[in-house]
């Protein structure tokens, strides 16, 4: 039974009050502190409960095994998500270059990481304009690919209008000025263009497996938690509206074991993990509303 709670702030997504406290759930990576998630009746989205303001969530991301950050391939896990990207960077591409068949136009990712993305998109003969928060990660992507991220800040100084893709692959659930970011990718996008975002589906079958364990919950780092009909609100509320929704198959099993990790339930977990994957992909094949993570294609309303 979900408790009303009034002291929430209104949902940022549609404006209503009636916010309920879902579950309870830690931060299993670094520190150990309890956070709560809340949930919008309206729209459904979902948000961390306390959250880190942007001066105080950068202590968050400081840890070894961040691997967006630090492209670690220690234990398992990481090594899986290594040998994973490999082949998702190729199919990112692909799908990317079949949105514009035969034309090579201008690309901004928002939170490359430390550039794979952009090193494959520019090699496709894109002109990428990338951007990144985190100083170390930028410097990487310029040891590894020597590309120049930029400051997440310059997103606010970009010509309007330029863009035929903006993407953000898991990074939305991170960003604080969710409605300022989102009004930037209405004006930056040309009339054609595609605005491209993956996040984890808290309406997937492996998050209603783990419940507080579910790793893509990844509190407080994740401050939003989206469902397919919240993202459905989010484009409506800034004139634009979604093409298409498309599964991330391998995230059901990258997130699973990190949620057997979290669970610290050995080898037999780790297989389990693999089961719940496979279900959690089977059950997206019959309703595409429930893969572990989803990338939505979105175009503007004019």
């Amino acid at each position: 039974m979900l408790e009303n709670n009034k002291q929430f702030s209104p949902c940022p997504i549609c404006n209503k009050e009636d916010i309920a406290s879902l579950l309870h759930t830690k931060d299993y990576s670094l520190t150990g502190e309890d956070f709560q998630i809340i949930q919008c009746a309206n729209c459904t989205l979902e948000y961390t409960d306390p959250a880190p303001s942007k001066e105080a969530i950068a202590p968050y991301y400081n840890f070894p095994s961040y691997i967006s950050h630090t492209d670690t391939k220690e234990g398992l896990v990481n090594k899986m998500y290594h040998k994973v990207r490999n082949h998702t960077l190729t199919q990112k591409t692909n799908w990317v270059q079949s949105l514009f068949t035969g034309h090579k136009g201008h690309l901004l990712e928002v939170g490359a990481g430390t550039g794979a993305f952009a090193n494959s998109m520019s090699k496709k003969g894109w002109k990428v304009t990338a951007l990144e928060p985190d100083a170390a990660s930028r410097q990487k992507a310029l040891e590894n690919y020597d590309i120049n991220l930029l400051p997440i800040e310059e997103l606010f100084h970009l010509e309007s209008a330029k863009y035929e893709v903006i993407t953000l692959w898991h990074v939305l659930e991170h960003v604080h000025d969710l409605n300022a970011y989102m009004n930037t990718f209405h004006s930056l996008l040309k009339s054609n263009g595609r605005l491209i975002i993956a996040v984890p589906n808290y309406t997937s079958y492996d998050a209603g497996f783990y419940k507080n364990y579910w790793a893509a919950y990844d509190v407080p780092r994740h401050l939003y938690h989206f469902s397919p009909l919240s993202m459905h609100y989010l484009a409506k509320k800034h004139k634009m509206s979604i093409v298409q929704k498309l599964p991330m198959w391998f995230d059901s099993f990258y997130v699973s074991l990190l949620s057997e990790k979290y669970k610290q339930s050995g080898m037999i977990g780790m297989m389990r993990a693999f089961f719940v994957g496979c279900i959690s992909n089977l059950t997206a094949l019959s309703n595409v509303d429930r893969g572990s993570s989803m990338i939505y294609e979105i175009k503007k309303i004019d």
